[in-house]
C-alpha cells in the first residue's frame, strides 16, 4: 500500500516544482492533501502545475520566482504564508542540470548553478524560519545526489554543488534542530525526467542501469514516496540523514 500520510494541515513550499522530480513531488502531496506553493522560474510551468493540482481537488498556489533571487523567494514565501497562516515544510528542489568537461566549464555557469543549488537552498531555509510555527515544528527537505559521493567524469560543477547541499543539511540539522525543525535530503539516483533525457541518450541510461544494484532505472514516484516518508510521523526522528533513492549506487560504492 501506498504510503499517504494525512498532510491536510500543512503547507509546503517547493521548489523547481514545475518539472521533473518537482511536479511529481508536488503532485503527490497534495493528493495527501498538503496546499502547495509551486515555485519555479518558468512561469507557464508553475500555473501549469497549480492547475493540474486544482482541477484534481487540490490546493496550490502558482509563485513564480527565481530561487537564486534572495529578495524574490523571501516574497513568494511571505504570500503563501499570507494564504495560510504558515509554512510547515520547504522542499529545496531547484536546480541547474548540466554535464560537461572540466575545460569547458565558464564562470557564468558555475555560478549560476551554485547560485540555485546552494544559494537556493539557504533562501529556502530563511523562508520557513520566518513563518513555521514553533509550537508545531518544521521541515525542510533538500536535494542531494550521488554525484556528491562519487566521482563521475562531467559532473564537475554539479558534483560540487550536490556535496555543498549535503554538507549544508547536516549543519542547519544541528542548527535548526532545537527550533523543532528536521533537516534531511533526497539523494535520487539516476532518473530519466524531462530535464534529464536532455543530457543523457537512451544508450546511456541502459549502460546505467546496469550499474545499478537493483538492475534498473529510478522513477519519479521512487522518489516522492521517500519524500513522504521523510514527512510522515514515522519520520519524526530522523534529522540531519541523507536518504539515497538510488538503487544501491551508494552502497555499492
Amino acid at each position: 500500500m501506498a504510503l499517504t500520510p494525512d498532510l491536510s494541515q500543512h503547507t509546503i513550499l517547493i521548489t523547481g516544482a514545475g518539472r521533473g522530480l518537482g511536479r511529481s513531488m508536488a503532485l503527490r502531496l497534495a493528493v495527501c492533501g498538503a496546499t502547495l506553493g509551486i515555485v519555479d522560474v518558468d512561469a507557464a510551468a508553475c500555473e501549469a502545475v497549480s492547475a493540474e493540482i486544482v482541477a484534481d481537488g487540490g490546493q496550490a498556489l502558482a509563485l513564480p520566482a527565481d530561487v537564486a533571487d534572495r529578495e524574490a523567494l523571501l516574497a513568494v514565501a511571505a504570500q503563501l504564508a499570507a494564504h495560510t497562516g504558515r509554512i510547515d515544510v520547504v522542499i529545496n528542489n531547484a536546480m541547474l542540470l548540466r554535464y560537461e568537461p572540466l575545460e569547458a566549464i565558464s564562470a557564468e555557469t558555475l555560478t549560476r548553478m551554485t547560485a540555485i543549488g546552494i544559494n537556493g537552498t539557504m533562501w529556502g531555509a530563511q523562508a520557513l524560519l520566518r513563518h513555521y510555527d514553533p509550537q508545531r515544528g518544521g521541515n525542510i527537505i533538500n536535494m542531494a545526489s550521488p554525484v556528491a559521493n562519487r566521482g563521475y567524469p562531467n559532473t564537475a560543477a554539479y558534483s560540487v554543488v550536490k556535496g555543498g547541499i549535503v554538507t549544508l543539511t547536516k549543519v542547519l540539522a544541528a542548527e535548526l534542530g532545537p527550533k523543532g525543525i528536521r533537516v534531511n535530503a533526497l539523494s535520487p539516483g539516476s532518473v530519466p525526467t524531462p530535464g534529464a533525457l536532455g543530457l543523457n541518450d537512451p544508450a546511456e541510461y541502459e549502460r546505467r542501469s546496469r550499474t545499478i544494484p537493483l538492475r534498473r532505472l529510478g522513477h519519479e514516484d521512487d522518489n516522492s514516496a521517500a519524500c513522504l516518508f521523510l514527512l510522515s510521523p514515522e519520520a519524526s526522528f530522523i534529522n540531519g540523514e541523507i536518504l539515497h533513492v538510488d538503487g544501491g549506487i551508494a552502497a555499492a560504492g
